[in-house]
């Protein structure tokens, strides 16, 4: 959602919304390289507002419910979006300068630019008012399963979580956010680093340009 702020102009870009995506899609990695190229940049991650684990449900499979709305603060979320709305400069979330701001983009200084990043981002109501671009990470399931087992959690996945909840969990959410949401651009997770964030960068690039005119 295009919006005036005290620092000039904020645009809302959702990764996975770099939004929503699939868990160990390479949205984080996306999201964080994009902070470093693009003018004004912050980073909002939704995994900063997971609930601490003793409020998280267990289901009757005794596996915690956390690939779920429920297991997080999302209306602490939507409270810090709109605060950086309102104010970028002056808000909590980090900014992360450009070294380099590429001449293109020399005339869109004044805009801000919030990258919000996580896996259930385009399921939640009050949210959907605010992206500019929404994007969405997808990986195969055995892709997804084998990066998942590389990864160490706290707490640790027990055995039979991924099948049991996290890949179900996925698939349930992204049949609700393909029923509910237009204008989502899909990414294939399985691309290099390179052709993703080239693709969303100048896709990004674009959005800017049309602020110009």
């Amino acid at each position: 959602m295009r919006v005036p702020s005290s620092a000039g102009e904020a645009l809302c870009l959702g990764v996975p919304g770099l939004g929503k995506g699939v868990t160990n899609g390479g949205k984080t990695t996306l999201a964080k390289r994009l902070r470093k190229q693009l003018p004004n940049c912050s980073i909002l991650s939704q995994d900063d507002f997971f609930k601490p684990e003793s409020e998280v449900e267990i289901d009757e499979h005794g596996f915690k419910q956390y690939d779920v709305l429920d297991a997080l603060y999302m209306e602490e979320m939507v409270t810090s979006i709109y605060s950086w709305m309102k104010n970028p400069t002056g808000s909590s979330v980090s900014t992360a300068e450009s070294k380099n701001t590429p001449v293109n983009l020399k005339s869109t200084e004044e805009v801000h630019i919030l990258i919000a990043e996580g896996f259930l981002l385009y399921n939640y109501e009050p949210l959907n008012e605010v992206w500019d671009r929404r994007y969405f990470l997808t990986i195969p399931y055995e892709e997804c399963k084998r990066r998942r087992s590389t990864r160490v959690y706290q707490p640790a996945d027990p055995p039979g979580y991924f099948d049991g909840h996290v890949w179900p969990m996925y698939l349930k959410h992204k049949r609700e956010m393909e029923e509910n949401k237009n204008n989502i651009v899909y990414l294939d997770g399985t691309k290099s680093e390179e052709d993703l964030f080239s693709y969303v960068y100048n896709d990004i690039v674009r959005e800017l340009e049309t602020w110009k005119k």
